[in-house]
């Protein structure tokens, strides 16, 4: 009998596509290719030139990787600075640059609980915020979306040390977390809140300075943030904010830092380029989220189900699995890049086409993108 012990994805593959739930790599041109509302580059900064130069500068001065990890030779004066930029740009007293969102996120879930804590956790977290309460090894509780007295009542619970977490926007219908609530609830619980503003960075707050910031929160002393470099800011890697010892604990604790590569000096002055584009441009924020208010108007007034942005993600509700990969298949095949959730990647088991707005559409781009997506939409039901 031939050892083969891998035959067993042969059947999960199968089920997978009995299920309607295969996932394929689409590699895309380097060259523009169709309407782009599927990615993250919420501000249009990926492409700018400025951005492009900055990274290309970055490389040519640092290398094109950062050679080791951050507390080898990972370090440059590059990260420092964008370091004390982006503290700087969100209200918080310190920083520290990650390889990614997903690292950050990892970092300061596993650094800052453990066991005998109690971490609370909304049901629409991030697979990162998941798999962060998950590797922590502390007890997590599971809570409805978005309910600052659940959180409440579950801290109740609970004697000894504990944190909350949620996203600032959730990435899967684009709603903003009632950050001032759960600001009140953690500290009546005596409990330390973790704000993961990847989704909110570069589009809420004065000039885009982030969600926290638009709540009057950010540099609270029982708050750390952590965000993205790869939407908003156009580039590559994470960060986490917040207090000094916070920053100084996860440098000496946080493995996702300790043993991960440092983040490449290209996207590290990439970032920083964008970061300083956004500070003399701030009206690129308001105008993501004016976009995305507009999308999501002109679809509803078409019939479709759309959830009301709160930042610039737009969620469009499909009927199936099935009926939203082929909506998302024929929006490309008219030209049209849009996302496509479908489960497990959606908590909730509803699939939907996922937009992007970004800063730098143009009218006449919002109103094809519009057009193709009522004209492809599958029938209700």
């Amino acid at each position: 009998m031939s050892y083969a012990p891998f035959d067993w994805i042969d059947d999960e593959a199968r089920r997978r596509a009995d299920a309607g739930l295969v996932r394929m790599l689409r590699p895309r041109p380097a060259e523009a290719g169709p309407l782009d509302l599927a990615s993250n580059d919420y501000l249009g900064l990926t492409r700018h030139p400025e951005v492009t130069s900055a990274a290309a500068e970055a490389a040519r001065e640092w290398g094109a990787g950062s050679t080791g990890s951050r507390l080898v030779t990972g370090s440059t004066a590059l990260h420092a600075e964008l370091e004390r930029e982006l503290a700087d740009f969100c209200g918080f007293e310190a920083a520290l640059v990650f390889s990614s969102g997903y690292a950050a996120n990892l970092a300061a879930l596993t650094a800052l609980t453990g066991r005998d804590w109690l971490i609370v956790s909304d049901a629409g977290n991030h697979a990162s915020i998941v798999d962060g309460c998950r590797l922590s090894r502390a007890a997590t509780a599971v809570v409805p979306h978005a309910d600052p007295e659940a959180v409440r009542k579950t801290l109740r619970t609970h004697g000894g040390r504990a944190l909350a977490v949620t996203d600032s926007v959730f990435s899967v219908d684009g709603d903003a977390a009632p950050l001032p609530a759960l600001a009140d609830a953690c500290r009546d619980g005596g409990a330390a809140l973790l704000v993961d503003d990847a989704h909110g960075l570069g589009v809420l707050g004065e000039g885009g300075r982030g969600a926290l910031a638009a709540a009057g929160l950010a540099g609270d002393e029982g708050i750390v943030a952590t965000l993205t470099l790869s939407k908003s800011l156009g580039s590559q890697g994470g960060a986490v904010l917040g207090p000094a010892r916070v920053i100084s604990h996860l440098v000496n604790t946080a493995r996702t830092f300790i043993f991960d590569t440092g983040l490449a000096p290209a996207a590290a002055g990439g970032a920083l380029g964008a970061l300083r584009l956004l500070r003399r441009e701030p009206e690129r924020a308001a105008r993501a989220g004016a976009v995305a208010l507009d999308l999501h108007g002109r679809l509803t007034a078409a019939g479709l189900t759309a959830v009301r942005p709160d930042a610039a993600v737009v969620s469009v509700r499909a009927p199936s699995p099935e009926s939203a990969v082929r909506w998302a298949a024929d929006c490309r095949e008219a030209g049209l890049a849009v996302g496509c959730f479908r489960p497990p990647s959606v908590p909730d088991g509803i699939s939907r086409l996922r937009l992007t707005a970004r800063a730098d559409l143009t009218q006449d781009q919002i109103e094809a993108a519009v057009s193709t997506i009522v004209s492809t939409a599958p029938p209700a039901g």
